[in-house]
């Protein structure tokens, strides 16, 4: 923790731990998945008990969100030192004891029993610091509740899409043969291909990639559906669903029926279009996606036998009204990296082995960065007011002949 301006900032990293975790809590409501609740009320209450803080303050999670984002759920700066915020080796002795004979104790029993056997004072330790507490507990022994492990059926389109990758075939480049990946995504319901492209990688960006086509054309879903590869079980992962708006569901390992529709698929994609292919007919990896796309145009349109004579694409657009699309300005923010660079003292970062250059004030600042995976926008987030602003590349030969500004104490935080 760090102060500026008088007042206490977290580091980046703990701070977006937080608004991950708070967001978390609110997702259901977010993306519409709340059909269990009577009403609002309801969902906050339960909301409220299990992050173990008073339902009024989940509502204004909920209410940050709608009108900041993601970023409204970042914590602000603290006027205080945090006080009474630790537990001492006692009491987490204590929780530990209690949990490891009740381990799905929600963290505001805890508390009361804390407060019941007089381990803490209710003026010295507050309910969220227990909570925090548990959650990091059981974070760390890897505690996840009990799934329902039986196959489903999406009633309407855009519940839920299910995301996979799959080695597509080998293309010859420069002589030697090297393997692609397809990265794909159903749409649940309709089992129409909404998203998918051929890469020479496997990752994140190309992951991101697909679902950022997928958004723009068809909208944004509910619910992801990923197993536990890496590239979906990521923290910017995490963040992009975060950003949209959506909530992500792992399949636990050996659990194939979440993602039976996706493999499925994947199947008849090397039985009716891989098996098929001669790759000498392809010169470049554009050639094959284009092949690839002709496929899936001609999939999306083909009758489906579960889906009483229509086709995935007939089924998806018979719901059109589902479909809810993010607008230009929030899609662009929403499918931005994110990584820390600290500034040197010439008022220079490095990504990528690219040179940019930022504010002076920033000199030697450790910064949160935005950009675009193209690096072709790139931005400084701002700690206080979390907007992005935009930097360029270095230019050395600019700089030596512009006249640079001297920056005053106060635009330093000096007095």
């Amino acid at each position: 923790m760090s102060m500026q301006g008088g007042k206490f900032l977290m580091d980046h990293k703990t701070a977006q731990e937080t608004a991950l975790k708070r967001y978390g809590f609110i997702a259901p409501l977010v993306s519409g998945n709340i059909d269990a609740y009577k009403s609002k009320s309801d969902f906050f209450r339960d909301a409220g008990s299990k992050a173990g803080v008073h339902p009024h303050t989940v509502r204004r999670w909920y209410d940050r969100y709608l009108e900041f984002g993601f970023d409204g759920l970042i914590p602000k700066p603290r006027n205080d030192l945090n006080q009474y915020r630790k537990l001492d080796g006692d009491v987490q002795n204590q929780i530990i004891y209690i949990l490891s004979e009740y381990p799905k104790l929600p963290a505001t029993i805890v508390y009361q029993r804390l407060l019941d056997t007089n381990t803490i004072v209710k003026n010295d330790v507050s309910l969220s610091t227990v909570n925090r507490f548990v959650q990091k507990y059981r974070d760390s022994k890897g505690f996840t509740p009990i799934k329902d492990m039986r196959r489903y059926e999406c009633e309407h389109i855009n519940e839920v899409w299910c995301g996979d990758s799959s080695v597509g075939p080998y293309l010859k480049v420069d002589g030697k043969k090297q393997r692609t990946y397809i990265i794909a995504l159903i749409d649940d319901a309709s089992r129409m291909i909404v998203g998918i492209d051929i890469f020479f990688n496997d990752n994140f960006v190309n992951l991101m990639s697909v679902i950022r086509g997928a958004v723009i054309k068809y909208g944004k879903p509910k619910k992801f559906n990923f197993d536990n590869g890496s590239n979906y079980r990521s923290s910017q992962m995490n963040l992009l669903a975060a950003r949209i708006g959506t909530i992500i569901h792992y399949n636990p390992a050996r659990t194939p029926t979440g993602k039976a529709k996706i493999e499925r698929w994947f199947r008849t994609l090397k039985d009716q279009w891989m098996s098929q292919l001669c790759m000498n007919d392809f010169k470049d990896i554009e050639e094959l996606r284009k092949s690839l796309f002709a496929y899936v145009q001609e999939y999306n349109q083909r009758i489906h036998s579960s889906l009483n004579g229509k086709s995935p694409m007939e089924r998806f657009f018979s719901e059109s009204t589902l479909i809810i699309r993010m607008s230009d300005q929030e899609v662009e923010r929403s499918f931005l990296l994110e990584i820390e660079r600290k500034v040197s003292n010439d008022s220079v970062i490095v990504i990528d082995e690219k040179e940019y250059e930022v504010n002076y004030k920033y000199q030697g600042q450790k910064l949160l960065i935005r950009y675009s995976p193209d690096l072709k926008k790139v931005y400084v987030v701002d700690s206080i007011s979390k907007e992005l602003e935009p930097i360029q590349l270095l230019d050395k030969n600019k700089n030596a002949t512009m006249h640079r500004h001297k920056l005053k104490l106060s635009e330093l935080g000096g007095q």
